[in-house]
């Protein structure tokens, strides 16, 4: 006759190491029933206790209870950590990538119209010019009087210019700041600082900066956009030496199989000026800026003689020199903020 004393420390014993072993919540459960169920192995020896003499009764009960609790703790021990494991492959598998949104998403780099700007800097660095900054809120004398465009000249409408409400700040006449239209102030004040410091000119320097004009933003316009203007102030400076770094630099950023030219055109600052184009592969020509000869009035604005000094300038839309470097079609892409876009460059 078997002992019911021993079984049941037997069944114990079973249970703790199957409880380790299970792999799912599913053995565990049928585990539970087969040891601990009604008609489970320690349920069947409970019911062997009426039979069991008296003195016997107290012992067996005993070990009954004590494989119980030991069986139970076990199985609620290794339910926890499948369990624990089950959420975690649930939390995996649903899981919705927030990190974009939060900014954390991703490695940052750096924004291409960075990349143009830089890119640009450095060729022009390499070409011997310097790089000239300066503030984008201006007088209307730096951004448009200085550079031979007094109050009624009628080019000033090309510029559809935001100015700054200045009527309640003592000193300042309201219409007199604005939001700057081009980048052409601070080759102003370059010329400026050369002429009030006594060192004059010589003069080789890019300024490129933010602008901003009354435009509605479509595939070819924003209303804040870039720019990088270049001015050379020396003694014997002429067109042949215009076209020459505008050559030199279409070469250097476009490569070595493209070629310029200059077309006739009109600029109150500069004269005689032209239009700057680049030859494409099939052939035709593709407009990227504006250039010309200093005009005498910009000189004298900036105290020099120009019978002494002569210059050119140029001038280059930063993001329409990245759109056609990358192909892209719609110049709003650069501003959405769409990472789908921004991740090609």
């Amino acid at each position: 006759m078997s002992d019911p004393t021993q079984e049941a420390m037997q069944a114990a014993e079973l249970g703790v190491e199957r409880a380790a072993l299970a792999e799912t919540l599913d053995e565990l459960a049928e585990l539970d029933t087969q040891l601990l169920g009604k008609k489970g192995r320690l349920g069947l020896l409970k019911s062997t206790l009426r039979d069991a003499e008296p003195d016997q009764r107290k012992e067996i009960g005993r070990a009954i209870n004590e494989s119980r609790v030991a069986i139970e703790s076990a199985i609620e021990q290794r339910r926890t950590v499948l369990e624990a494991e089950a959420r975690r492959v649930v939390l995996l598998e649903e899981a919705q990538d927030l990190t974009e949104a939060l900014g954390r998403a991703r490695t940052g780099h750096v924004h291409p119209i960075t990349l143009t700007w830089e890119r640009l800097e450095d060729v022009f660095v390499g070409m011997g010019f310097t790089v000239e900054d300066g503030p984008e809120i201006e007088t209307d004398w730096f951004n448009f009087e200085a550079l031979n465009l007094p109050e009624a000249h009628p080019a000033r409408s090309l510029w559809d210019t935001l100015y700054v409400d200045t009527s309640e700040i003592d000193g300042v006449g309201d219409g007199q700041v604005l939001l700057r239209t081009h980048t052409s102030p601070v080759q102003i004040r370059t010329m400026l600082r050369a002429a009030e410091q006594g060192s004059g000119p010589p003069i080789y320097a890019v300024c490129p900066g933010r602008v901003y004009r009354r435009d509605t933003a479509d595939a070819t316009h924003l209303p804040v956009f870039h720019q990088i203007e270049g001015l050379v102030i020396d003694r014997g400076i002429s067109m042949a030496d215009l076209a020459g770094t505008i050559e030199e630099f279409t070469k250097a950023y476009f490569g070595e199989s493209m070629t310029s030219r200059l077309r006739p055109s009109y600029f109150p600052f500069t004269e005689p000026s032209a239009e700057m184009d680049i030859s494409q592969p099939d052939g035709s020509w593709l407009e990227i800026g504006g250039c010309g000869m200093v005009h005498p009035n910009v000189l004298r604005h900036c105290g020099l003689d120009p019978e002494e000094w002569t210059g050119f300038a140029f001038g280059f839309g930063i993001d329409r020199l990245a759109k056609i470097r990358h192909d892209v079609a719609d110049l709003r892409d650069f501003v959405t903020n769409d990472m789908r876009f921004l991740e090609q460059f």
